[in-house]
């Protein structure tokens, strides 16, 4: 799309009412996009695998393994990155149109001059300060005690303030996921979808987890649960839980903009 021609912005869909059925819907239908278009998922995966390895080599190597903590608590508000190409893979699925590298990958680099760039920015943004204050949160917790040196003992994180501290940590990194995932469950597809300005997208995909907050709610912590899980075996999991859970956020994406 040429930057020099305006570009009438979309309507908005409107927003449906979720049921448990859509979530076990919307997995099972991810699920069969991925074995429908595995590789699509796994090259878009790799970026994710790969940067986790490194950072679990970097920091081990350094002796500041515990630094892993918020990085690996913060992980899923990173993970939207990872569900556009996939998005476009599960529309292109869901129409009947051809699954062509060139083409999909083409959709893909095109966003560079739409609005997802500008809904990325606010993603790092908010994840560099939540790695901010998950230092600040170790510090003012555990600068007080004796033992800090969470390298030579780990175990200081389960002594003294330490427990309050995961907890309280713990709690904070899940309101920023919160925020993100409120942000992007629908905003992001609908980016992809329609020509909309990100700010608008926001609105909508708040406004969406708002109608539809219990069931929304356990969606994210389904994706938080799979994403941890998936990250155990050395990152590897991910190459399995990324795609699945890019597919199915556009399936129920589909479904919240069915009204």
């Amino acid at each position: 799309m040429s930057q020099d021609m305006q570009t009438e912005p979309s309507p908005l869909p409107g927003i449906a009412r979720l049921t448990l059925a859509d979530l076990g819907a919307s997995l099972r239908a991810g699920l069969t996009d991925f074995l429908r278009a595995p590789a699509f998922g796994l090259l878009f995966s790799v970026f994710y695998v790969v940067g986790g390895v490194v950072l679990f080599l970097v920091a081990t190597a350094s002796g500041q393994e515990w630094w892993l903590i918020p990085f690996i608590v913060g992980f899923p508000l990173l993970a939207p990155f990872a569900a556009v190409g996939l998005y476009e893979v599960s529309r292109r699925i869901e129409l009947g149109e051809p699954l062509i590298w060139r083409q999909v990958l083409g959709v893909v680099f095109a966003q560079k001059d739409r609005q997802i760039p500008s809904m990325a920015m606010v993603i790092l943004l908010i994840f560099m300060f939540w790695v901010f204050v998950a230092h600040t949160i170790f510090a003012l917790f555990m600068g007080l005690q004796a033992l800090t040196n969470i390298t030579s003992a780990p175990t200081a994180l389960l002594q003294g303030n330490g427990p309050m501290m995961l907890a309280f940590g713990t709690a904070i990194g899940a309101g920023f996921s919160l925020a993100v995932f409120s942000f992007t469950v629908a905003g992001l597809p609908l980016l992809l979808e329609r020509e909309v300005d990100f700010i608008t997208a926001i609105i909508y995909s708040v406004r969406a987890v708002l109608a539809n907050f219990a069931v929304l709610g356990l969606w994210g912590l389904c994706i938080a649960a799979m994403l941890m899980l998936a990250m155990a075996p050395v990152f590897l999991g991910l190459f399995v839980a990324l795609p699945v859970l890019g597919h199915a956020s556009w399936h129920i994406y589909r479904r919240i903009s069915r009204a």
